[in-house]
């Protein structure tokens, strides 16, 4: 439904339908839930791949112009994350040829939220 409406101080104001609107926004969405589906993809290959030990301590993935990077919660667990991230790099490679080498990052707790 269309409508036009006038505004007293001035000439109309077209009204854009909810089609136009989400013509918009769509592409934007499609792009987000795309990232979101391929960071928990990566999230759980990484985790079901680590020790458990190792696998508590990565608090975030995020793909990255073909680099997947990795977020340690602390430089002490990122040191151990690095040598396992590197055995597991050829078989994540393997899995996804978009992507290109994995950089493993430190995310303190408190700066994910």
């Amino acid at each position: 439904m269309r409508s036009r409406t006038r505004n007293k101080s001035g000439p109309r104001t077209r009204v854009r339908s909810v089609k136009e609107l989400l013509g918009g926004v769509l592409p934007t969405l499609t792009r987000v839930t795309e990232q979101a589906k391929n960071q928990h993809f990566y999230s759980a290959w990484i985790a079901s791949r680590l020790p458990a030990e190792l696998a508590l301590h990565v608090c975030a993935v995020h793909e990255r112009e073909g680099t997947l990077v990795v977020f340690a919660k602390s430089a002490a667990w990122s040191a151990r994350l690095r040598y396992a991230l590197a055995e597991l790099e050829p078989a994540l490679l393997a899995e996804d040829r978009r992507l290109t080498g994995i950089e493993l990052r430190v995310l303190p707790q408190g700066s994910n939220g």
